[in-house]
């Protein structure tokens, strides 16, 4: 089903389109509340799923870490999270599909696709000295 057309929705892709950190839904919605002060933090949040499951962002869930993040680049690629800050980076790592391949090496099943993230401490918190 195709989404219907919506400014506010259309805003909202427009300023994730700008973005390489992979903002939350609470700053999406403080910067396009600026030209849309009526809206929303639900309906920010109803467009971004919307968005996301019609495959036009990615939603980045890192649940044990309780981060949920937008990101326009649907292309697959791998995240780096910061334990100190909650930063999440792309990473120019290479393709991880031989990831699935190994995974199904003896396992008596189908694997279709893996979620995988990396973590520690990005340059900024290593700068501060915050880290252990």
């Amino acid at each position: 089903m195709a989404m219907k057309y919506s400014r506010q929705r259309t805003a909202i892709l427009s300023f994730l389109q700008t973005r390489k950190d992979h903002p939350s839904a609470e700053l999406v919605y403080s910067n396009v509340k600026k030209d849309f002060p009526n809206i929303s933090l639900g309906t920010v949040y109803r467009d971004l799923n919307q968005l996301s499951e019609a495959g036009m962002i990615a939603k980045l869930q890192f649940g044990d870490l309780g981060i949920v993040r937008f990101d326009y680049n649907t292309a697959s690629h791998q995240h780096f999270v910061c334990n100190q800050c909650s930063a999440v980076i792309d990473l120019p790592a290479k393709n991880f599909s031989s990831i699935d391949e190994q995974a199904a090496n003896g396992f008596d099943g189908k694997i279709t696709g893996h979620k995988l993230y990396f973590c520690g401490f990005c340059r900024s918190c290593l700068d501060k000295g915050v880290c252990d």
